[in-house]
């Protein structure tokens, strides 16, 4: 996990991944992914320079027609002079019209959700998180992976013992 920081002489090293939600790949399987910009409060965007972000619970729910990010937890920052905002609040996703007609056609499909997999700042400064369109693993489906994911070690392993 790459952190967000600050370059010499004190400038924003931008393009870094904050967190990741390595459990969601795990869960879920992913059917598509959507990045997304998030309604984020200035304490807020400061801890998460920081890398105080956690993903693991976290889910995406669509109300009125507008994306919010729920149970996602960044940590208040500690030098906020004051009003620190509630650390699993709320969350405005930031996503045009077409993307959430989309989001509501395939959510209403059974089995389907939408997690968050990523949260990163872009290159230019933005904070923006990807979203999974994402179904459910049986724990047959994620044995197998496992099984696959072990399989695909030993193959690698092989290879390099033979180069």
């Amino acid at each position: 996990m790459k952190f967000c920081g600050h370059g010499p002489a004190g400038e924003h090293v931008a393009g870094k991944v904050v967190c990741t939600n390595k459990k969601a790949y795990h869960d879920y399987t992913i059917e598509s992914e959507i990045e997304a910009g998030l309604q984020l409060l200035g304490s807020e965007v400061k801890s998460l320079r920081a890398g105080k972000a956690n993903l693991r619970d976290g889910y995406a729910r669509i109300k009125n027609e507008e994306v919010f990010l729920l149970h996602v937890h960044i940590s208040p920052y500690s030098h906020a002079t004051y009003d620190a905002p509630d650390p699993v609040r709320e969350r405005k996703l930031l996503l045009k019209k077409r993307e959430i007609l989309k989001l509501i056609g395939k959510t209403q499909e059974r089995g389907y959700s939408l997690i968050p997999l990523k949260m990163y700042f872009n290159e230019r400064g933005k904070a923006k998180v990807v979203i999974g369109l994402a179904k459910g693993k049986k724990l047959y489906d994620k044995r197998e992976s496992l099984k696959k994911k072990d399989t695909d070690r030993e193959i690698d392993r092989a290879m390099l013992k033979y180069k």
